[in-house]
């Protein structure tokens, strides 16, 4: 049976603590800038800048970066590239978000995606759920909920922006049998 890890409360709760982490480990707002990683975490990337704007005052400029061009297990053409940074990123601290930390493969084509589009001041990450598995050695700078797993659970994060609602599930490969 699957077992929610979030609903739409707790990851209301999640994204609020995580923007405020992200504020005060930047000392602020200034010169910060959010890009999601394209598919899903790019609603939780906006949420985040939503957040972070109504606790600083002023806008927190967000974008999207589609990772897909920069990935090394990948084959396939990408016809249309769906990045849109409308905000210059050079000497800007950058906060790059996605919604599972996994092996780090998707995180380490965004970075080699993100130094395409300029020089930033520094680039952080932040992921709404870190499973662990890292196949790269790459880390989290801000972490919503750290979730021990096993290798072959699945974690299905649904967000509003796609799914109709918000939460996060943890399904193991017999939970995946089932719904199949």
């Amino acid at each position: 049976m699957p077992e929610v890890l979030l609903d739409a409360a707790g990851m209301r709760r999640t994204l609020s603590r995580l923007a405020h982490e992200i504020l005060d480990g930047n000392g602020g707002a200034d010169g910060l800038v959010v890009v999601g990683i394209l598919r899903r975490g790019y609603p939780v990337a906006k949420q985040l800048a939503f957040l972070m704007t109504q606790v600083e005052g002023v806008t927190i400029p967000c974008g999207k970066l589609d990772a897909r061009a920069f990935r090394d297990d990948l084959k396939e053409e990408i016809d249309v590239d769906g990045t849109e940074i409308p905000f210059q990123i050079n000497d800007r601290r950058v906060v790059l978000v996605d919604e599972v930390l996994f092996t780090g493969r998707t995180v380490r084509a965004a970075l080699e995606g993100i130094m395409q589009q300029g020089r930033p001041k520094v680039v952080q990450f932040a992921t709404l759920i870190d499973r662990g598995h890292r196949e790269l050695p790459i880390q989290a700078d801000y972490v919503g909920r750290k979730i021990e797993t096993q290798r072959s659970d699945f974690i299905t994060v649904k967000l509003n922006d796609f799914d109709g609602e918000d939460s996060v599930m943890l399904m193991t490969e017999e939970d995946m049998g089932a719904v199949r």
